[in-house]
């Protein structure tokens, strides 16, 4: 199982800002959060670093042309379409796999 999510998480993210804004949006959300949460700060400070950190990786998203893992969830729950890859990098491709 973690295998085939490695797997997949780096057939989703190929282009190198979308990887650099996952690395700080993962931090923001996730570990600088966290911090924030366990010092105490104001409430709006762990929110806007939740959210901020979101953003981040929504971006990457755009920016590498496919939906985010929430939005391919919640798009499969109401039979919506979705890119789970970017164009061209579908598996079983030939740029997914180096080709021309």
């Amino acid at each position: 199982m973690l295998i085939r999510f490695l797997t997949n998480y780096v057939q989703r993210h190929t282009h190198p800002l979308n990887r650099l804004l996952h690395l700080l949006g993962l931090t923001l959300t996730f570990v600088v959060t966290v911090i924030l949460v366990i010092r105490g700060a104001e409430w709006w400070w762990s929110l806007s670093s939740f959210a901020g950190g979101y953003v981040l990786q929504f971006l990457g998203h755009a920016i590498e042309g496919n939906d985010a893992g929430e939005v391919v969830l919640v798009k499969k729950w109401l039979g919506r379409p979705y890119r789970e890859f970017a164009p061209g990098r579908e598996p079983g491709s030939d740029a997914a796999e180096g080709g021309a």
